[in-house]
């Protein structure tokens, strides 16, 4: 609607759903807002709330939540890839065009945020942008450098929330905060390449507060090692993820399963936590959800199965998939059982033989 915000995590083929889109400013404008107001002095414009903090100032205390995938989105941000990266052995010279042709057609429809190396980088990228008849005026380049290009992973996680105007002092609560537009915020987990598997990684862990100083938003670090492509949710307050990822002692083994929930809780605005089993064997993510199930709407996932027995895959997914059918939404916890909304399962994706 006229002067309201829409939001939008990433879409886009599988290949890139590592891929952080950013949300939209109020009026479908980029936004920069003011950090939250706390109990000292006036804060900077850009700051950072961690779990020392009182658990008051949460993202979800605050009213922050991490939306959907299949809202509107206005730009999408990538890390370009290097070719002295790991994430393409001796397939790097074919991911330029790939990149090259994915853009082409996301600048159609919103901007591209990419970050690269450096000046010579951005010039390289530029040219190749060019020739592949890629209209810049849409593309964005920031010397944001990280060793690998899995932005999804390392990127930021844009979080909104209704937004507040206040009115002259004197006037009754009611009439000082009336809704205005959606804010956004940034959280920033910590990054370690998927259990410390690919060091260096300490550039890739510094994007999101690169990105929040850009943009002059709120950055919540909650202290811990989390991905993108681990979390899963439904914008309705479902997150969807896997024990395989989230309860590996490379990520965070000084915390407990509910310690863990209660961060995803307070820093994504989630209520209702559904868990996995295990991923796809060989995944070196150690099974990002992003690999195996994903919310196509508030009710409804899509999921991965391997019908050959024989398979090393089949039962750890027919196990997945076993518990997808029992699962329920966050529904579940506010209404009567008679109310209660099994998740749909839309249809099954077959493993692709090699």
């Amino acid at each position: 609607r006229e002067g309201e915000e829409w939001d939008k995590q990433e879409a886009g083929p599988k290949w890139a759903h590592r891929n952080r889109a950013e949300l939209f400013g109020a009026g479908g404008k980029l936004q920069a807002h003011g950090w939250p107001v706390l109990p000292s002095a006036a804060p900077p414009r850009y700051a950072r709330c961690t779990m020392a903090q009182a658990t008051a100032l949460s993202p979800a205390a605050l009213g922050y939540r991490m939306p959907a995938e299949w809202a509107p989105h206005v730009s999408t941000w990538l890390t370009w890839p290097r070719p002295e990266g790991i994430s393409f052995p001796d397939k790097y010279e074919t991911v330029p065009d790939v990149y090259a042709e994915f853009i082409r057609h996301l600048v159609t429809v919103e901007d591209v945020n990419i970050n690269v190396w450096n000046a010579e980088k951005e010039a390289w990228v530029r040219g190749l942008l060019a020739e592949r008849k890629v209209p810049l005026d849409r593309v964005h380049f920031h010397h944001f450098p990280a060793y690998e290009p899995w932005c999804r992973d390392h990127g930021p996680i844009f979080l909104v929330r209704d937004g507040r105007a206040h009115l002259p002092v004197g006037q009754s609560d009611a009439q000082q905060r009336v809704p205005t537009q959606r804010e956004r915020a940034i959280v920033d987990w910590g990054y370690n390449a998927w259990g410390n598997k690919y060091p260096p990684f300490d550039l890739d862990d510094a994007i999101p507060q690169h990105v929040a100083k850009l943009r002059g938003l709120p950055l919540f670090s909650p202290g811990i090692v989390m991905e993108g492509g681990s979390l899963e949710v439904n914008g309705c307050g479902t997150l969807l993820t896997t024990e395989a990822c989230l309860l590996n002692p490379n990520r965070n083994p000084h915390l407990t399963k509910a310690q863990i929930e209660q961060h995803l809780k307070d820093f994504l605005g989630v209520t209702h936590i559904l868990w996995l089993g295990d991923g796809i064997v060989g995944d070196d993510t150690d099974g990002h959800i992003d690999d195996l199930t994903r919310f196509v709407s508030p009710t409804t996932v899509v999921t991965v199965v391997e019908e050959d027995p024989a398979d090393e895959n089949f039962k750890l997914l027919q196990e997945n998939l076993h518990r997808l059918r029992s699962m329920k939404d966050q529904r579940s916890e506010e209404h009567t059982s008679e109310l209660q909304s099994p998740m749909y399962l839309v249809c099954r994706l077959l493993l692709e033989k090699k």
